[in-house]
């Protein structure tokens, strides 16, 4: 097992394992301290059936429910199927961390790629403890001990298309909830601070006016958007990626239409090697 960081704030590749068979809880370990140290890591060229898929994920921690939004590979209901083409428009080409609208947003994700255009839709990834670390210091005073409103954000789009009355969005609203988290977190295994902002579900900051909530968001999302603490990865079908949902953002760019991309995703609830 050899790894390679791929940038100075995020992002190593993984070679020399094969996924598509049972891994060592030596080897299982070592890939979940590259997970921290590293925030997203990658592996290329892997023969992974949705049985390891789901193996691999369970190594990591619990399993999330069913997506609210998207649909499941047949005969596996923890696997979401992303599957996109001009008649079906991906929705995940902006900033986001995964569905922190939850009171327990997701530990890690592990996508692996089915189907790849020839050229185009590639993700990218950037680290919240590179973006907190580049922060002026009293900007870090500033924030401390502020939270954040979250809230289902984009996924508005899916129920509020050709509505009038807005009854489907307050019904989705009601399903889905909103949740507080604190605008500054420390990672539980790295204990280094990060950003937990994300311009898909994070709607408002607390105790402050809806004008000031939107210009410091506005800033934050300025900074966090920022080549120095992003990794763009290139797809190849077989490739694997995994990341830390905690401490990361991604943005999958939808530039491959109207060709077809299909990617496999197992969400990580809890990381069973952090004591709750």
């Amino acid at each position: 097992m050899q790894i390679r960081a791929l940038t100075p704030a995020i992002g190593a590749e993984i070679t020399g394992l094969d996924l598509g068979q049972p891994l060592s809880t030596a080897q299982e370990n070592a890939i979940y301290e590259a997970l921290v140290k590293h925030e997203a890591i990658f592996f290329r060229d892997q023969d992974i059936s949705p049985e390891r898929h789901l193996a691999f994920a369970q190594s990591f921690g619990e399993l999330d429910q069913p997506h609210p939004i998207y649909k499941h590979v047949d005969g596996f209901d923890r696997i979401v199927e992303l599957a996109n083409d001009a008649n079906n428009p991906p929705d995940t080409d902006g900033w986001h961390t995964d569905l922190t609208f939850k009171q327990e947003p997701p530990f890690a994700s592990i996508l692996v790629a089915r189907e790849v255009p020839e050229c185009g839709g590639d993700t990218l990834w950037a680290s919240m403890a590179a973006a907190y670390d580049a922060l002026p210091l009293d900007m870090k005073n500033h924030l401390s001990g502020m939270t954040a409103v979250h809230d289902m954000g984009d996924f508005r789009n899916n129920f509020a298309a050709n509505e009038t009355t807005g009854e489907k969005v307050t019904a989705a609203h009601q399903r889905f909830g909103s949740a507080i988290h604190p605008v500054v977190q420390t990672h539980p295994a790295s204990r280094r601070k990060f950003l937990y902002v994300n311009e898909g579900f994070t709607s408002h900051i607390v105790g402050v006016t809806a004008r000031e909530s939107r210009r410091l968001l506005n800033y934050l999302l300025d900074h966090i958007n920022r080549p120095e603490y992003q990794l763009r990865f290139t797809w190849r079908k077989g490739s694997v990626a995994m990341w830390d949902n905690r401490c990361t953002q991604h943005y999958a760019v939808a530039d491959y239409l109207p060709h077809y991309r299909c990617m496999n995703r197992i969400t990580v609830v809890k990381d069973r090697r952090v004591p709750t």
